[in-house]
């Protein structure tokens, strides 16, 4: 809808409040109460948009704590570009569709119009002017003051929140960026990964290395010894995800009225998308939330053209906002989302991925657990559901491994008020929280599990709601083994990063958190580089047996047996956990994959090795996941 020109003698048919006549004597407890949305309608209604649409929006805005005008614009209906050069009219300012960036001088300071548009100066070489947003609730106010005050008026323009921001964001990119990269570090180094080895733990594993090749080559007992070590952590692991089949947990959902919903932020970082942007922004579009309190920004590298253009291509609404990051290392989705962050709107954080499809009620779930929970809850992580488990025998497994981990194991841990490894997508967080800690460690490159391990210690806690996110896993061996090497190589900057100083992390852990910590980062390293040496030496020792060589009673005896039962024990958990956290078209759709289990631990200690053998070589290396458009219905029915 295109807006007529503001006309201030126009639509005399308008309703207005009626007044008691001097002398009533109506008491003044019946007095009718003025309209606070009055005097923004007529305005509204003076710049030509229809009764209907403007009641319309008005009804939506008492519903939601808005304002008429915020409710037209995110409805889609009326031009941004239209609609403020009407209000310039009326205000008799210049209009300006786009802003120079080179004229708006960068400020620190300069972030807060990010959050809330007002005035941004700037600077022409004759004289500065003043670029304002004005709202049509104080149009009246402001035109006295600039009729009070003609040399104000004099350096006024007017231009849309969208130009604005695109200024700004411009304007200060380079102050961003170091921002984004550096912060964590600065503020904080012994949580960054910026060091991969801090010099002390240089020299311990120097001196470790040695000390075990010295003891291995003067003694045949200590490889008994690692092995029976390596054994019993391996079971322990097991043994931790074991619980999870007894202490299940499902969160509950609380209704929340409409009109108390805050302003929500959804970040997505992007890269080489192009292929699954209309898919995206379909998904983003069904989220049940008014648009007019949502927040969404598409986080894309600026010299990746392909995926701004396609984004730019869709229909996208008000809430949308396309954030390009300038290109610079490390080159990581955490990097990108500090660089974002400083633009976000809401009270509340969401992070997506580009494939994902998240249910349209995940944000009221969210807000709704927050509100239910304690203060203290940072983050709550929405569950990952496997949609195409039926595409390859590496998918089904996949989808097993995710129901295991995100409807059991999380869920189980979130009770207890234990450390959550996060997932990369469907964080919900508070942005005040996660901006006190921090934000993302730009080196981490899995800075999910990093964010939550993190949060733990700085004595914020994580849950867990039950609206899942839908997305496809990787189908190939080639495209699996690069993602899983980049989960390991991130898990283990993690690890490094936490055991910099191992009495100051229990300390902050506790001794329950910090058990937890390692059974679930370090066992589960140590379990994958050890399983395939374990098989090695469970197939050599029950050679030995059969030639009668050690019996069941010795020590190689003892160990073999509790090798047998790590093998059982780790290939039954990974199918138990899975199949009963899931739905049964979820089972259905498995097939035969138990045969494919074993192959699959093989394939996950590939990977193990791999991002060890990478992170001294190339530790901030992001190794992109490619997308294709899902064609895998992901509505899956209840049991």
């Amino acid at each position: 809808m295109r807006i007529g020109e503001y006309a201030p003698g126009g639509n005399e048919d308008c309703e207005r409040p009626r007044h008691p006549v001097a002398g009533s004597t109506m008491p003044p407890a019946q007095l009718p109460h003025p309209d606070p949305y009055q005097a923004e309608i007529e305005v509204l209604l003076k710049l030509g948009i229809g009764k209907p649409t403007v009641a319309k929006a008005a009804q939506s805005a008492r519903h939601h704590g808005t304002t008429v005008e915020q409710e037209l614009l995110a409805s889609g209906l009326i031009d941004p570009d239209s609609y403020y050069a009407a209000l310039a009219r009326g205000l008799t300012l210049p209009f300006l569709s786009a802003i120079d960036a080179s004229l708006v001088t960068d400020d620190i300071a300069l972030d807060t119009q990010l959050v809330e548009i007002k005035t941004v100066r700037l600077n022409y070489a004759s004289k500065s002017m003043f670029a304002i947003v004005p709202e049509a609730r104080k149009l009246a106010a402001l035109a006295q003051a600039f009729e009070r005050r003609p040399d104000i008026a004099d350096r006024m323009l007017v231009t849309t929140p969208s130009a604005l921001r695109a200024a700004i964001w411009q304007s200060g990119s380079e102050r961003r960026l170091r921002q984004s990269i550096s912060t964590l570090f600065d503020k904080g180094a012994r949580f960054s990964a910026r060091i991969v080895l801090s010099g002390k733990q240089g020299f311990l594993a120097g001196a470790g290395l040695c000390a075990l090749g010295f003891a291995i080559a003067s003694s045949a007992l200590t490889l008994t010894i690692i092995h029976a070590a390596i054994s019993v952590l391996y079971m322990a692991a097991i043994l931790v995800r074991a619980c999870a089949l007894f202490c299940r947990h499902r969160p509950t959902a609380h209704p929340i009225a409409p009109h108390r919903l805050p302003v929500y932020t959804v970040l997505v970082a992007a890269y080489k998308e192009a292929g699954i942007a209309s898919q995206l922004v379909d998904a983003l579009k069904r989220l049940n939330w008014p648009a007019s309190k949502l927040d969404i920004k598409l986080v894309c590298e600026a010299d990746d053209h392909d995926t701004i253009a396609a984004f730019r291509a869709q229909n996208l609404g008000p809430q949308f906002e396309i954030v390009a990051v300038p290109a610079a290392h490390p080159r990581t989705k955490p990097k990108a989302l500090n660089y974002a962050l400083a633009g976000a709107r809401g009270e509340f954080v969401a992070i997506y991925d580009a494939e994902d499809r998240p249910h349209p009620d995940q944000l009221r779930a969210a807000y709704a657990q927050f509100l239910a929970g304690p203060s203290d809850v940072a983050c709550l992580q929405a569950p990952l559901v496997v949609s195409n488990g039926s595409a390859s025998w590496i998918s089904a497994a996949f989808a097993l491994e995710y129901a295991a981990l995100f409807r059991m194991l999380l869920p189980m841990l979130a009770r207890y008020r234990l450390p959550l490894p996060l997932g990369g997508t469907s964080n919900h967080l508070r942005l005040s929280d996660l901006r006190s800690c921090g934000g993302w460690d730009p080196y981490n490159v899995t800075e999910d599990a990093d964010l939550g391990m993190r949060l733990h210690r700085l004595g914020y806690r994580s849950g867990v709601i039950s609206c899942p996110t839908y997305e496809d896993a990787p189908t190939t061996f080639r495209i699996w083994l690069n993602q899983r090497t980049r989960w390991f190589k991130g898990w283990l900057q993690t690890w490094l990063v936490m055991m910099r100083a191992p009495v100051a992390l229990v300390r902050e852990m506790g001794i329950g958190g910090f058990i937890v910590f390692q059974l679930l980062i370090g066992g589960m390293l140590i379990s994958s580089l050890a399983h395939p040496w374990l098989i090695a030496l469970l197939l050599t020792t029950a050679t030995y047996i059969m030639l009668g060589l050690p019996s069941l009673g010795s020590s190689d005896g003892a160990l073999f047996v509790l090798d047998i039962a790590n093998m059982l024990a780790s290939y039954g958990l990974f199918l138990l956990l899975g199949t009963t956290a899931m739905l049964r078209d979820e089972k259905r759709r498995m097939g035969r994959v138990w045969a494919y289990i074993p192959l699959y631990w093989l394939m996950i200690s590939a990977a193990a090795w791999r991002a060890v053998l990478e992170l001294p070589l190339k530790p901030f290396f992001w190794d992109k996941t490619p997308h294709l458009p899902s064609d895998t219905a992901h509505k899956l029915h209840n049991r």
